[in-house]
């Protein structure tokens, strides 16, 4: 490669990784100055709520999970829990008919659909305002749907969604450590992206919208950014509320991580496509922006190692190529500590994470081009049977 040419692909691949950690968050700070939203909240609001579950072999946790919603702070003739058994094997129908509150409806499915399919057949027996899509293994606060619903007492909110934290014993593990910054990160732009009404994607722990604006998803993408993407073409405001929270225990396998971001990304990058036609204007410039260059990071990156390695008798380039090689060095040595069972910190976990799921993104990608499609997955075992007392 010719030296004009290495100087320009370094700075591209610069501009590529600044826009995506710097550049985006900036405009969208900007755009919150100038097209700020303010919903119109009230705290006497009390919408009917149907709290959706699909659930697939969650014995270790439904009944906990059932039973913590039932108790939330909410009038009761306005809240009703639906929850889909995704042709479980184990208990998880014996536990959900052995809870006899008439506010719960279960309903089993002979063939195993997964989790959009089992979402949408349990819509129509909502009949509620409301639509509230959390997970089995998901903590949430009592309190929680009551600062939820008081949002859509303002007729142009149509979705709201929170963030997952990992409970506080794991935050410092290898995997937590590294997820809990990743979702700090998440929240920080969703929390930008709430200043203009448009919440890009949702947490699928903790989410909500009008029943009136669901569209049943598509089998093989992800029910929380294809319905973010329906509400958000229909005209409606979507926003984010830090404090409405789901704590989960997050898995402590890379394995199961890297899947994770696998089908994630896989998902996302096929919804991208399929769901062209609904993302349009300041939409698709956040689409792009926040997720598919993000999801493409790991060129950048190479390029920018490479190039920054044939120009390395000029100053600059030798600072950025060791920069990158402690960084890369420091994500496999974060690698080996965890195959050997043990917690480097966050300076070996937080490399390490971030490494894995650039490599997780990319492969989704590369993935879902060659024909891949995931319609149904397994939950990551290591998140779930491990209830908490308090949160």
């Amino acid at each position: 490669m010719r030296a004009s040419a290495a100087v320009w692909a370094f700075w591209l691949s610069a501009a590529w990784l600044g826009y995506i950690f710097v550049g985006y968050p900036a405009l969208l700070a900007l755009l919150g100055v100038v097209k700020r939203f303010k919903p119109a909240t009230r705290d006497d609001y009390f919408p009917s709520v149907a709290v959706l579950i699909s659930a697939r072999n969650e014995e270790k946790d439904i009944e906990w999970k059932v039973r913590e919603t039932l108790a939330w702070d909410y009038p009761a003739a306005k809240l009703k829990i639906i929850v889909a058994s995704d042709a479980s094997e184990d208990r998880t129908d014996e536990i959900l008919g052995s809870i006899t509150d008439p506010r719960l409806t279960a309903v089993r499915l002979e063939t195993r659909s997964g989790k959009n399919l089992a979402l949408s057949r349990l819509v129509p027996l909502a009949e509620t305002d409301l639509l509230f899509f959390t997970d089995a293994n998901s903590h949430i606060d009592g309190n929680c749907l009551r600062r939820v619903v008081s949002y859509f007492a303002d007729a142009k909110v149509g979705c709201l969604t929170g963030v997952e934290i990992p409970l506080p014993a794991e935050e410092q593990a290898s995997i937590g450590a590294g997820s809990g910054a990743y979702l700090d990160f998440e929240s920080f732009l969703n929390r930008l992206e709430s200043r203009i009404g448009s919440v890009l994607v949702c947490d699928g722990s903790i989410f909500c919208m009008r029943r009136e604006l669901f569209i049943a998803p598509q089998p093989e993408l992800a029910n929380d950014l294809e319905l973010p993407v329906h509400v958000g073409d229909a005209g409606f405001k979507l926003l984010f509320d830090p404090r409405v929270n789901s704590h989960e225990h997050a898995t402590c396998s890379p394995s199961e991580e890297f899947s994770r971001r696998r089908r994630i990304c896989g998902q996302g990058f096929l919804a991208m496509w399929k769901l062209r036609g609904s993302l349009r204007g300041i939409r698709l410039w956040q689409f792009l922006s926040r997720k598919a260059l993000r999801w493409l990071m790991l060129i950048p990156m190479m390029i920018l190692f490479f190039s920054s390695l044939l120009l390395i008798p000029r100053p600059i380039y030798a600072a950025v190529f060791a920069a990158e090689l402690a960084f890369f060095a420091l994500a496999f040595f974060g690698w080996m500590l965890v195959l050997a069972g043990r917690d480097g910190g966050r300076i070996f976990s937080l490399p390490f994470y971030f490494m894995l799921s650039c490599i997780g993104a990319l492969t989704g990608l590369v993935e879902t081009c060659l024909g891949r499609r995931f319609n149904v997955w397994e939950s990551p075992a290591l998140s779930r049977g491990r209830k908490v007392a308090t949160i």
